[in-house]
């Protein structure tokens, strides 16, 4: 499944990175919609859910995220909805980790 999510803030750090890898941090925005996919393994055997997709969140809570690479490039979001099917674009699209 997938969760979107819109962005609320963001560290400046996202902005300034730069290495060929974690470029897309750069292109990070507040106001963004993005798109999480769960998929093992962050998928939770028992459960079948991924840690941190908002399930319990109705969308007026502040969710936090942290992107993977650089601790610093971090910030803040809210579950807009999930979606059974994913339906993600190619930009701002990630993956639960």
């Amino acid at each position: 499944y997938c969760v979107e999510f819109r962005t609320e803030s963001l560290s400046q750090h996202c902005a300034l990175e730069n290495r060929p890898y974690a470029r897309w941090m750069q292109y990070l925005r507040e106001g963004h919609t993005v798109c999480v996919a769960c998929q093992p393994p962050a998928m939770n055997t028992d459960t079948h859910r991924c840690s941190g997709d908002g399930h319990n969140a109705d969308g007026g809570k502040i969710l936090h995220w942290e992107a993977i690479g650089n601790s610093q490039c971090q910030g803040t979001w809210k579950k807009i909805r999930q979606l059974e099917h994913c339906s993600c674009p190619l930009v701002h699209s990630f993956i639960f980790t």
